[in-house]
């Protein structure tokens, strides 16, 4: 039987039964909500997106998206301190369309990095994370400054573990530790020069979702429509979807590339004549 918004509803009511929760549904909205009772906070589910990871992937999507409401909402319960645990703080990326406050007003510390996704912080907590806002770094007198340059070596201290495969002449390499971090090695700068100088194509990126990141060798036109289906299917499962968008790495700096089938970027690549 096909799937609706009330059945999965009815799903989520038992699976996240507790207590000090209550659940709000919103048919209006197509939304299910928990928070913690009387307090405000919690988390709003979208329930056709839901619905269609579970078509996609059954009850284990179902089990991932339980598990991640249950960490959130015992972190929000929680106050963490940064300070001794610096080894801990890493960079996330998101999409640009992302909050950039907490539902309690609360400003998160970000920054720009394309027009498709932004960079925001965390602190991670084994199971899950918690993002960085303005106020934890007063609290301990912080700058961003050097809240920012931890982040940034402790994810060029991330192992790097890839998968090859080779599809009409071009190379992919995919990174999925899914340790919450695989999208935010983008932002290891020594690996994206380590293989723009390796690879014999273009060196074009991935981060369709935050647990996996795709490294892709172009060595001729088609390759850039396969990396296009590739991302496409990643941000339709992924969890913490980012953008379906893959960019090139030239001079430092990533463009957007921007893929009807069989057409190529109008960009000059290597071999181009």
């Amino acid at each position: 039987m096909k799937m609706t918004s009330i059945k999965m509803k009815k799903i989520l009511e038992e699976r996240l039964q507790c207590e000090e929760w209550k659940t709000v549904f919103n048919r209006d909205k197509d939304t299910f909500r928990v928070e913690w009772d009387d307090s405000g906070k919690g988390i709003t589910i979208t329930l056709p997106n839901v619905i269609s990871k579970y078509e996609n992937r059954g009850e284990k999507a179902v089990d991932e998206l339980v598990d991640h409401v249950q960490e959130a909402l015992r972190i929000m319960n929680e106050t963490h301190e940064l300070s001794g645990k610096e080894q801990h703080i890493y960079p996330v990326i998101r999409a640009a369309s992302f909050p950039i406050e907490t539902e309690n007003g609360k400003k998160l510390v970000v920054e720009e990095h394309t027009a498709e996704t932004r960079i925001y912080y965390a602190l991670d907590l084994g199971k899950s994370y918690q993002l960085i806002d303005k106020d934890m770094l007063e609290r301990e007198q912080w700058t961003e400054e050097r809240m920012k340059e931890i982040a940034s070596f402790n994810v060029r201290s991330l192992p790097i573990d890839m998968k090859k495969d080779t599809v009409y002449g071009n190379d992919f390499y995919f990174q999925s530790a899914q340790d919450g971090y695989d999208a935010s090695r983008i932002l290891n700068e020594v690996l994206l020069e380590k293989l723009k100088v390796e690879f014999e194509g273009e060196l074009a990126i991935s981060i369709p979702h935050q647990d996996v990141i795709i490294f892709a060798d172009i060595k001729n036109p088609e390759g850039y429509d396969i990396l296009a289906q590739m991302a496409m299917k990643f941000f339709a499962e992924g969890l913490v979807p980012v953008t379906s968008l893959s960019f090139l790495y030239e001079d430092k700096q990533l463009e957007p590339i921007f893929i009807l089938a069989q057409k190529k970027p109008k960009k000059n690549r290597k071999g181009d004549e």
